[in-house]
Protein backbone atom coordinates (compact mmCIF):
# COMPACT_ATOMS: atom_id res chain seq x y z
CA UNK A 1 0.00 0.00 0.00
CA UNK A 2 2.79 2.47 0.88
CA UNK A 3 4.39 1.53 -2.79
CA UNK A 4 1.07 2.59 -4.33
CA UNK A 5 0.99 5.94 -2.30
CA UNK A 6 4.25 7.07 -3.41
CA UNK A 7 3.78 5.68 -7.44
CA UNK A 8 0.15 8.00 -6.87
CA UNK A 9 2.46 11.12 -5.21
CA UNK A 10 5.19 10.79 -8.16
CA UNK A 11 2.43 10.49 -10.68
CA UNK A 12 0.55 13.41 -9.73
CA UNK A 13 4.01 15.36 -9.11
CA UNK A 14 4.60 14.50 -12.76
CA UNK A 15 0.68 15.66 -14.03
CA UNK A 16 0.89 18.98 -12.12
CA UNK A 17 4.42 19.93 -13.78
CA UNK A 18 3.68 19.02 -17.17
CA UNK A 19 0.14 21.20 -16.55
CA UNK A 20 2.53 24.02 -16.34
CA UNK A 21 2.41 24.09 -12.29
CA UNK A 22 5.66 25.16 -10.61
CA UNK A 23 5.55 21.29 -8.96
CA UNK A 24 9.46 19.57 -8.25
CA UNK A 25 8.78 16.27 -10.49
CA UNK A 26 12.29 16.15 -11.47
CA UNK A 27 13.74 16.01 -8.29
CA UNK A 28 10.46 13.54 -7.08
CA UNK A 29 11.16 11.62 -9.94
CA UNK A 30 15.25 11.40 -9.28
CA UNK A 31 14.59 10.32 -5.52
CA UNK A 32 12.09 7.31 -6.31
CA UNK A 33 14.71 6.22 -8.86
CA UNK A 34 16.82 5.63 -5.47
CA UNK A 35 14.13 4.11 -3.84
CA UNK A 36 13.21 1.70 -6.76
CA UNK A 37 16.62 0.61 -7.78
CA UNK A 38 15.74 -1.77 -4.52
CA UNK A 39 12.76 -2.93 -5.93
CA UNK A 40 12.23 -3.53 -9.39
CA UNK A 41 9.03 -4.16 -9.40
CA UNK A 42 7.95 -0.90 -8.32
CA UNK A 43 10.32 0.89 -10.41
CA UNK A 44 8.39 -0.63 -13.45
CA UNK A 45 5.40 0.22 -12.01
CA UNK A 46 6.35 4.12 -11.31
CA UNK A 47 7.55 4.02 -14.86
CA UNK A 48 4.10 3.55 -16.38
CA UNK A 49 2.91 5.78 -13.99
CA UNK A 50 4.58 8.64 -14.46
CA UNK A 51 4.50 8.01 -18.17
CA UNK A 52 1.23 7.97 -18.08
CA UNK A 53 0.71 11.33 -16.24
CA UNK A 54 3.05 12.82 -18.63
CA UNK A 55 1.16 11.66 -22.01
CA UNK A 56 -2.45 12.79 -20.13
CA UNK A 57 -1.28 16.60 -19.11
CA UNK A 58 0.61 16.70 -23.22
CA UNK A 59 -2.91 15.46 -24.58
CA UNK A 60 -4.90 18.15 -22.61
CA UNK A 61 -2.67 20.95 -24.15
CA UNK A 62 -2.65 19.11 -27.36
CA UNK A 63 -6.38 19.24 -27.43
CA UNK A 64 -6.13 23.07 -26.23
CA UNK A 65 -4.02 24.01 -29.10
CA UNK A 66 -5.93 21.82 -31.67
CA UNK A 67 -9.32 24.21 -30.56
CA UNK A 68 -7.72 27.53 -29.24
CA UNK A 69 -4.47 27.37 -32.10
CA UNK A 70 -1.72 30.17 -31.29
CA UNK A 71 -3.68 31.95 -28.48
CA UNK A 72 -2.59 29.32 -26.23
CA UNK A 73 0.90 29.61 -26.82
CA UNK A 74 0.60 33.13 -26.33
CA UNK A 75 -0.97 33.04 -23.07
CA UNK A 76 1.79 30.46 -22.11
CA UNK A 77 4.34 32.99 -23.21
CA UNK A 78 3.37 35.53 -21.00
CA UNK A 79 3.43 33.51 -18.61
CA UNK A 80 7.07 32.39 -18.98
CA UNK A 81 9.81 33.47 -17.03
CA UNK A 82 11.75 34.04 -20.68
CA UNK A 83 8.85 35.43 -22.91
CA UNK A 84 11.65 37.27 -25.06
CA UNK A 85 12.21 33.43 -26.43
CA UNK A 86 9.57 31.74 -25.61
CA UNK A 87 7.19 31.44 -29.08
CA UNK A 88 9.85 32.26 -31.96
CA UNK A 89 12.36 29.43 -29.97
CA UNK A 90 9.47 26.99 -29.81
CA UNK A 91 8.60 27.43 -33.26
CA UNK A 92 12.53 27.44 -34.77
CA UNK A 93 12.86 23.92 -32.65
CA UNK A 94 10.16 22.50 -34.43
CA UNK A 95 11.33 23.91 -38.17
CA UNK A 96 14.72 22.54 -37.24
CA UNK A 97 13.05 19.05 -36.14
CA UNK A 98 9.47 18.78 -37.02
CA UNK A 99 7.14 16.94 -34.98
CA UNK A 100 10.94 14.77 -33.44
CA UNK A 101 10.87 18.02 -31.37
CA UNK A 102 8.20 16.53 -29.07
CA UNK A 103 10.71 13.59 -28.00
CA UNK A 104 13.40 16.32 -26.40
CA UNK A 105 10.92 18.81 -25.59
CA UNK A 106 11.20 17.66 -21.84
CA UNK A 107 14.37 17.74 -21.49
CA UNK A 108 14.74 21.92 -22.46
CA UNK A 109 13.45 23.96 -19.60
CA UNK A 110 10.31 25.69 -21.04
CA UNK A 111 9.73 23.64 -24.46
CA UNK A 112 7.86 20.42 -22.64
CA UNK A 113 4.51 22.49 -21.86
CA UNK A 114 4.89 24.76 -24.81
CA UNK A 115 5.35 21.84 -27.67
CA UNK A 116 2.07 20.05 -27.09
CA UNK A 117 -0.03 23.23 -27.79
CA UNK A 118 1.59 23.61 -30.87
CA UNK A 119 1.28 20.57 -32.26
CA UNK A 120 -2.29 20.36 -31.82
CA UNK A 121 -2.02 23.97 -33.50
CA UNK A 122 -0.78 22.84 -35.98
CA UNK A 123 -2.89 19.99 -36.71
CA UNK A 124 -0.28 17.13 -36.06
CA UNK A 125 -2.47 13.75 -36.60
CA UNK A 126 -4.02 12.71 -32.45
CA UNK A 127 -2.15 8.97 -32.94
CA UNK A 128 1.17 10.53 -33.80
CA UNK A 129 1.30 13.36 -31.48
CA UNK A 130 0.50 10.08 -28.29
CA UNK A 131 3.45 7.87 -29.86
CA UNK A 132 5.99 10.87 -30.10
CA UNK A 133 5.00 12.67 -26.46
CA UNK A 134 4.52 8.99 -25.60
CA UNK A 135 8.16 8.29 -25.97
CA UNK A 136 9.68 11.37 -25.37
CA UNK A 137 7.99 10.92 -21.60
CA UNK A 138 9.20 7.42 -21.12
CA UNK A 139 12.64 8.14 -21.80
CA UNK A 140 12.47 11.12 -19.58
CA UNK A 141 11.34 9.47 -17.09
CA UNK A 142 13.77 7.04 -17.41
CA UNK A 143 16.64 9.51 -17.41
CA UNK A 144 15.57 10.38 -14.02
CA UNK A 145 15.07 7.30 -12.32
CA UNK A 146 18.12 6.54 -13.88
CA UNK A 147 19.50 9.42 -12.48
CA UNK A 148 18.33 8.19 -9.03
CA UNK A 149 19.27 4.44 -9.53
CA UNK A 150 23.41 6.38 -9.96
CA UNK A 151 23.36 8.38 -7.20
CA UNK A 152 21.40 5.92 -4.67
CA UNK A 153 23.96 5.98 -2.08
CA UNK A 154 24.42 9.90 -2.25
CA UNK A 155 20.55 10.42 -1.68
CA UNK A 156 19.52 7.56 0.88
CA UNK A 157 22.51 9.38 2.78
CA UNK A 158 21.61 12.82 2.14
CA UNK A 159 17.47 12.91 2.34
CA UNK A 160 17.48 12.10 6.31
CA UNK A 161 19.56 15.09 6.26
CA UNK A 162 17.74 17.36 4.42
CA UNK A 163 14.09 16.22 6.01
CA UNK A 164 15.39 16.88 9.50
CA UNK A 165 16.24 20.25 8.34
CA UNK A 166 12.91 20.66 7.86
CA UNK A 167 11.66 24.39 7.37
CA UNK A 168 14.80 25.72 6.84
CA UNK A 169 15.16 23.97 3.90
CA UNK A 170 12.23 25.10 2.44
CA UNK A 171 13.26 28.30 3.04
CA UNK A 172 16.60 28.02 1.81
CA UNK A 173 14.90 26.61 -1.37
CA UNK A 174 12.25 29.31 -1.59
CA UNK A 175 15.16 31.81 -0.97
CA UNK A 176 16.60 31.20 -4.21
CA UNK A 177 13.50 30.36 -6.29
CA UNK A 178 12.03 33.84 -5.55
CA UNK A 179 15.38 35.44 -6.45
CA UNK A 180 15.95 33.77 -9.66
CA UNK A 181 12.26 34.83 -10.61
CA UNK A 182 13.59 38.59 -9.39
CA UNK A 183 16.18 38.30 -11.23
CA UNK A 184 14.96 37.48 -14.67
CA UNK A 185 11.86 40.15 -14.05
CA UNK A 186 14.66 42.67 -13.21
CA UNK A 187 16.53 41.73 -16.55
CA UNK A 188 12.81 41.58 -18.91
CA UNK A 189 11.88 44.98 -16.76
CA UNK A 190 15.39 47.13 -17.96
CA UNK A 191 15.32 45.55 -21.40
CA UNK A 192 11.75 46.83 -22.41
CA UNK A 193 12.09 50.12 -20.37
CA UNK A 194 15.06 50.43 -22.66
CA UNK A 195 12.48 50.62 -26.00
CA UNK A 196 9.64 52.00 -24.70
CA UNK A 197 10.20 55.34 -25.57
CA UNK A 198 10.94 53.92 -29.14
CA UNK A 199 7.55 51.95 -29.64
CA UNK A 200 4.92 53.18 -32.42
CA UNK A 201 1.26 52.34 -31.69
CA UNK A 202 -1.19 51.42 -34.53
CA UNK A 203 -2.89 54.24 -34.87
CA UNK A 204 0.18 56.18 -35.86
CA UNK A 205 1.47 53.46 -38.33
CA UNK A 206 -2.01 53.65 -39.63
CA UNK A 207 -2.02 57.40 -39.97
CA UNK A 208 1.64 57.48 -41.39
CA UNK A 209 0.76 54.48 -43.93
CA UNK A 210 -2.41 56.67 -44.88
CA UNK A 211 -0.68 59.80 -45.37
CA UNK A 212 1.89 57.64 -47.96
CA UNK A 213 4.67 58.31 -45.64
CA UNK A 214 4.54 54.90 -44.56
CA UNK A 215 7.52 53.63 -42.88
CA UNK A 216 9.18 50.01 -43.54
CA UNK A 217 7.29 47.35 -41.65
CA UNK A 218 8.55 44.05 -41.60
CA UNK A 219 6.91 40.73 -39.92
CA UNK A 220 9.62 38.88 -37.45
CA UNK A 221 6.99 36.12 -36.92
CA UNK A 222 9.02 32.86 -37.54
CA UNK A 223 7.40 30.35 -40.70
CA UNK A 224 5.36 28.28 -38.15
CA UNK A 225 3.73 31.28 -36.59
CA UNK A 226 2.90 32.93 -40.01
CA UNK A 227 1.58 29.66 -41.28
CA UNK A 228 -0.79 29.32 -38.37
CA UNK A 229 -1.70 33.11 -38.75
CA UNK A 230 -0.88 34.12 -42.36
CA UNK A 231 -2.50 37.67 -41.92
CA UNK A 232 -0.15 40.53 -42.39
CA UNK A 233 -0.47 44.31 -42.35
CA UNK A 234 -0.18 45.62 -45.61
CA UNK A 235 3.06 45.84 -47.14
CA UNK A 236 5.17 44.06 -44.84
CA UNK A 237 7.86 41.96 -45.73
CA UNK A 238 8.68 38.91 -44.11
CA UNK A 239 12.12 38.69 -42.05
CA UNK A 240 12.46 36.08 -38.92
CA UNK A 241 14.45 37.22 -36.28
CA UNK A 242 17.11 33.91 -37.38
CA UNK A 243 16.89 35.51 -40.99
CA UNK A 244 17.11 39.22 -40.39
CA UNK A 245 20.79 39.17 -40.29
CA UNK A 246 21.50 37.64 -43.31
CA UNK A 247 18.66 40.56 -44.50
CA UNK A 248 20.54 43.65 -43.24
CA UNK A 249 21.63 44.31 -46.44
CA UNK A 250 17.91 44.81 -47.94
CA UNK A 251 16.71 46.88 -45.34
CA UNK A 252 17.14 50.66 -45.45
CA UNK A 253 18.94 52.51 -42.84
CA UNK A 254 17.21 56.20 -44.09
CA UNK A 255 13.88 55.45 -43.15
CA UNK A 256 11.85 54.19 -39.89
CA UNK A 257 11.94 50.40 -39.48
CA UNK A 258 8.24 48.99 -38.04
CA UNK A 259 8.64 45.63 -36.13
CA UNK A 260 6.01 43.25 -35.50
CA UNK A 261 4.89 39.92 -34.25
CA UNK A 262 2.37 38.09 -32.41
CA UNK A 263 4.00 37.75 -28.61
CA UNK A 264 3.54 38.66 -25.42
CA UNK A 265 4.99 42.49 -25.12
CA UNK A 266 6.54 42.55 -28.79
CA UNK A 267 9.06 40.42 -27.49
CA UNK A 268 10.11 39.19 -30.77
CA UNK A 269 9.88 42.42 -32.58
CA UNK A 270 11.58 43.95 -29.31
CA UNK A 271 14.32 41.38 -29.94
CA UNK A 272 14.76 42.09 -33.28
CA UNK A 273 14.79 45.40 -32.55
CA UNK A 274 18.07 45.08 -30.58
CA UNK A 275 19.54 42.76 -33.29
CA UNK A 276 19.27 45.62 -35.92
CA UNK A 277 20.28 48.41 -33.83
CA UNK A 278 23.72 46.46 -32.92
CA UNK A 279 24.12 46.34 -36.84
CA UNK A 280 23.55 50.39 -36.83
CA UNK A 281 20.02 51.22 -37.52
CA UNK A 282 18.78 54.07 -35.44
CA UNK A 283 15.65 54.40 -37.08
CA UNK A 284 13.58 51.06 -35.04
CA UNK A 285 10.32 51.22 -33.55
CA UNK A 286 8.62 48.07 -32.53
CA UNK A 287 4.71 48.29 -33.54
CA UNK A 288 3.07 48.23 -29.57
CA UNK A 289 0.58 45.42 -29.47
CA UNK A 290 1.81 44.08 -32.64
CA UNK A 291 -0.34 42.32 -34.97
CA UNK A 292 -3.52 41.31 -32.48
CA UNK A 293 -3.31 44.98 -31.65
CA UNK A 294 -3.73 46.24 -35.42
CA UNK A 295 -6.44 43.72 -35.84
CA UNK A 296 -8.38 45.02 -32.73
CA UNK A 297 -8.15 47.77 -34.27
CA UNK A 298 -10.22 47.10 -37.43
CA UNK A 299 -7.42 48.00 -40.05
CA UNK A 300 -6.68 46.04 -43.10
CA UNK A 301 -4.82 42.82 -43.27
CA UNK A 302 -3.48 41.18 -45.99
CA UNK A 303 -4.26 37.34 -46.40
CA UNK A 304 -3.26 35.36 -48.81
CA UNK A 305 -5.55 34.06 -51.31
CA UNK A 306 -8.18 36.93 -50.12
CA UNK A 307 -8.40 40.07 -51.15
CA UNK A 308 -7.96 42.91 -48.56
CA UNK A 309 -10.18 43.36 -46.04
CA UNK A 310 -11.20 45.06 -42.80
CA UNK A 311 -9.35 43.65 -39.72
CA UNK A 312 -13.17 42.71 -38.27
CA UNK A 313 -13.67 41.23 -41.33
CA UNK A 314 -11.13 39.00 -41.63
CA UNK A 315 -11.35 37.80 -37.92
CA UNK A 316 -15.44 37.59 -37.79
Amino acid sequence: MQHEVGIAVVAAAVFLDQIGLPIPAGPALVVAGAFAIRHLSWGAELLLGATAASVLSDSIWYLAGRRYGNRVMRLLCRLSLTPDSCVNDTHARFARSGAKALIIAKFIPGLGVIAPPLAGAMRMNALRFVSLTGLGGVLWVIALLGLGALFQQQILTWLPRIVALGAEAVVGVGALLVGFVGFKWWERRRFYAMLATARISVEELYTLMDSGTAPQVVDVRSHHALALDPRRIPGAVHAPPDELAARVGHLSRDQDLVLYCSCPNEASAAQAAKLLMNQGFSRVRPLRGGLDAWASAGYPLDVPGQEQRPASAVSA
